[in-house]
Order: structure tokens, then C-alpha cells, then sequence
């Protein structure tokens, strides 16, 4: 019963690994809690106050909360035992034993998911990167499914990259669902799911929220693919953690190089440096470096249509065209012969739709 799997999540100091350990010895949480408190010692050399918890049935109140919580809200809930549980997430010690997800699960069972990932202060270079490599790749295998953290930068960037080039993506999330974090990426999160993909977590609705759970997400990005790509990381970039677990996974770790006096690139550099990285300049590197064959039957691949600008926007759009290092907010309104507000409004739905970023200093490029 989805009911037992659920509670199992919440036994005090259980934790992933715990409950994983337990998913190698039982079939599922519902035989875990048929058992006495004695076999629970002996067979899975639980320490006593967990096997009291689980005899006690701990847990089963915030469980029964969660489902009801889940069920208003549309969220699904997936356990390791069913059949949908991502496959590649299966092989890792710490999995999450309860997945939340909005959208298709599905695409996590495909034969050709890449992760990527990346500094949130992205470079026109990191864009120009993610905008060409990801299409190529989607060229070559029409069922990629690209998996980042829809957070700020690299991550956006992955995942406009795969919907424009008409593939699914999935954002994997370090909150409860169905809250999208940063608010600013839910028209984007909306096309995720409105085009095929999901969005998924481990974090249950009665989590306190306290911005502790990046780290641990990081692991789930890992796991669920078969390579991950960094694309810009400085030195102690979050990015570095997931090359970290993808590594005690097993994965295989690509990173693109970056300039050497650019510190968004430290870290990629390093990866690469150290050989815990292959070096890869395009989709045909990345094809190679995880033994991807290119021929066999192609699937069609979805159709995501960006929305149209609007008049204003089109002005904007030509202002900035001529300016590649970038225009401030009053430059781009007295070209543009409007308020500095109103042009600040413009400029804040074309951010949020991908077009512009602003850089250090408050200017803007074209994404």
C-alpha cells in the first residue's frame, strides 16, 4: 500500500539509506512493518529506537496527511516498488524512496536522459553552449530527455535549450510540490509539462522549508541519468556537489572548457583538469562519451512553439540587437522613447520568457 511506503519516510532517523537498506532485504515497507521489533533487530540491524518507531508505526499520521495534501493538489506520488519509479535512479544507494512529480514520469524511463547543470550567474557563453549543444544532441537522438534544477542560469538555460529543440525536460526541485522555486520560472515550468516533461521531488509538503535541501536534490539529478554535462561552474559551485555524486554513481561526467581568467569557469576547468570530467565540445563528444548510437528508429519529436512578441517587445528586441555588451534600463528607454518604467516592465516578461538577461550592473543582452 502506497500508504506504508509513504510512512516508512517518515520514521524518525531512518533516513534514504535506511529505507533503502530495507527495500534490499524486504519487498516492500508493508512487509517492514509486519515484522517484530526483534527480526527488525536481528535480520535488518536496525537500531532500537527506529525498529520502535516502525513497530509503533511511526510515521502513519504525517503519511495519511501527505496523501490527502497530495490528492488536493494534483501531485502524484511514486515508491521505489512501482513499476514508473525512475530506472536509473533505482541503481543509487541514497535514492529518494517516495518521488512527488507534476507531468510525465514516463520520460524518466527513456534510453537517452542527460543531466545538466551549471553556475546561476550564466555568460552569454554558457547560453550560446546550452542553446547549441542541446539541439544537437535532440537532432541526433529525438527522444533526449534533459534533466537540470529549473533554478537561475545554466539550469533555465538547459531546459528552454531542450523545448525549443522540441524534447522533453524535467526539473528536479529542492521544495514540495506543486510550488516552483524561484516563482519567476513558472510560466517556465508550465511549458515543461505543458510539452511532455515533469517536475519532480523528494520533499513532502510537511518538510520545513529552510534551504537546506539543494545539496540533497543534487544527488537526484545525478542519479536519474546516464551522463551529466557541466556547463560553467566556478570553483565552489553547487554544480561541483552533483559531479560528486554522479561520480560515486558511476556516471559518466562531461564538462564544457571555459576561459581560464573567467571564475565562472574555474570549476569546469578543474573537473576537466583532474580527468574527473571528459572534455566535450559538442553533441557528437557527448554521444561518444556515453556510447550513444545514433541510428535506429526516430520518434517524433514534440512541438514546442515559443510565444510571439508583442510590439513593444519587438522595439526592445532591436535596441538591444545593436548592443551585444549590453544597455542599461535609461539607455533602453530613451532609445526606445518611453519611461524608465515602463520599459522595466517590458524588460522583467522578457526575462521571465527567456529572451533578455540582465547582466552585473543592471544591463541587458539578448539571451
Amino acid at each position: 500500500m502506497i500508504l506504508d511506503e509513504v510512512a516508512l519516510t517518515f520514521v524518525p532517523h531512518l533516513g534514504s539509506r535506511g529505507v533503502a537498506h530495507l527495500m534490499d532485504i524486504y519487498s516492500g515497507a508493508e512487509e517492514v512493518y509486519a515484522e517484530p521489533e526483534h527480526r527488525l533487530l536481528l535480520c535488518a540491524e536496525l537500531r532500537r529506537d527506529i525498529a520502535q518507531s516502525i513497530v509503533r508505526r511511526v510515521g502513519y499520521r504525517e503519511a495519511e496527511r501527505e496523501l490527502r495534501y497530495c490528492k488536493e493538489q494534483g501531485v502524484k506520488i511514486t515508491s521505489y516498488n512501482d513499476e514508473a519509479y525512475p530506472r536509473l535512479l533505482r541503481e543509487v544507494p541514497d535514492r529518494p524512496h517516495i518521488i512527488y512529480s507534476m507531468g510525465d514520469l514516463e520520460s524518466l524511463s527513456s534510453p537517452h536522459i542527460l543531466s545538466v547543470v551549471g553556475t546561476r550567474r550564466i555568460s552569454s557563453y554558457g547560453e550560446t553552449v546550452c542553446a547549441r549543444i542541446i539541439p544537437e544532441l535532440a537532432e541526433m537522438f529525438p527522444d533526449l530527455v534533459v534533466v537540470s534544477g529549473l533554478a537561475f542560469g545554466v539550469d533555465a538555460a538547459a531546459h528552454r535549450a531542450a523545448l525549443a529543440a522540441g524534447v522533453r525536460t524535467v526539473g528536479v526541485v529542492a521544495n514540495k510540490l506543486p510550488d516552483i522555486m524561484p516563482a519567476q520560472h513558472r510560466n517556465l515550468a508550465k511549458d515543461m509539462l505543458d510539452n511532455g516533461g515533469a517536475i519532480i521531488s523528494e520533499i513532502s509538503s510537511q518538510i520545513k522549508q529552510n534551504g537546506t535541501f539543494y545539496i540533497p536534490r543534487n544527488r537526484i539529478i545525478a542519479g536519474v541519468a546516464e551522463g551529466l554535462l557541466v556547463v560553467e561552474s566556478p570553483s565552489n559551485g553547487g554544480s561541483l556537489s552533483t559531479a560528486k555524486a554522479a561520480d560515486a554513481y558511476s556516471r559518466t561526467i562531461m564538462a564544457v572548457p571555459g576561459r581560464i581568467n573567467d571564475s565562472r569557469s574555474e570549476g569546469t576547468n578543474h573537473l576537466i583538469k583532474t580527468n574527473v570530467a571528459q572534455l566535450v565540445t559538442s553533441a557528437r563528444d557527448i554521444a561518444e562519451a556515453l556510447g550513444w548510437e545514433a541510428d535506429g528508429p526516430k520518434v517524433e519529436k514534440l512541438h514546442y512553439e515559443p510565444r510571439g512578441l508583442n510590439p513593444k517587445e519587438e522595439v526592445v528586441l532591436r535596441i538591444l540587437a545593436d548592443n551585444s555588451d549590453g544597455l542599461s534600463l535609461d539607455n533602453i528607454a530613451d532609445a526606445a522613447g518611453a519611461t524608465v518604467a515602463e520599459i522595466s516592465a517590458i524588460l522583467l516578461n522578457m526575462e521571465l520568457s527567456g529572451l533578455v538577461r540582465q547582466l552585473p550592473g543592471r544591463k541587458y543582452v539578448i539571451c
